[in-house]
């Protein structure tokens, strides 16, 4: 599995707890190309999932997003993770997942990317559209290790597990209801 860009891709990365509902999410997203799970955000170098449930590694569950900016923006991208991927007012945990590995972080890869996510903070802080301040820690990308190919695709592969359909599926539901225009799925989902 390649981590590289292609040509006029670019990558975000992300942390919002569980992998398997944040890379659906943004897997039924019109304009993303592709979305791999993993762990980013600690020390440890090739982090297993074993590894990284011990919260010893510094690493959290995440996505890597590839994406083309000539069509969605990076403010839409954050807009999804903020308000529908994931409860970002949450300390090191997302529901029922607790552990620093399900903390919310958001990666930047240039100056301009850090200043769009901590504006973006600031307004939604500002907005009063939760009863908590934003926990999500805003870091430098450093490294992204790819998870086991078992973690990848994990939703669709696995529609009837019932971590998918009592934590995932609702997920995805909800960012299907707040952001129908953005959703490839939405009307299929549907019928």
């Amino acid at each position: 599995m390649s981590l590289a860009s292609e040509k006029g891709e670019k990558i975000l990365t992300l942390a919002g707890g569980c992998f398997w509902c944040t890379e659906e999410v943004y897997e039924r997203m019109k304009d993303v190309n592709r979305v791999i799970s993993g762990y980013a955000g600690g020390d440890t170098k090739d982090p297993t999932y074993e590894s990284v449930m011990t919260g010893e590694t510094g690493h959290a569950e995440s996505v890597q997003i590839y994406y083309d900016p000539e069509k969605i923006t990076l403010e839409s991208l954050l807009e999804v993770f903020f308000l529908a991927a994931h409860d970002p007012t949450q300390v090191n945990q997302q529901g029922y997942d607790v552990g620093t590995q399900y903390r919310s972080i958001a990666f930047y890869r240039t100056p301009e990317e850090e200043k769009i996510i901590r504006e973006y903070i600031q307004k939604l802080n500002e907005s009063g559209k939760f009863d908590k301040p934003i926990a999500t820690q805003v870091e430098p990308f450093e490294a992204f290790y790819p998870a086991e190919d078992f973690h990848q695709n994990y939703y669709p592969r696995n529609p009837g597990n019932p971590y998918i359909q009592k934590v995932s599926r609702p997920i995805v539901e909800k960012f299907e209801e707040l952001f129908p225009q953005l959703s490839d799925h939405f009307e299929e989902d549907k019928e």
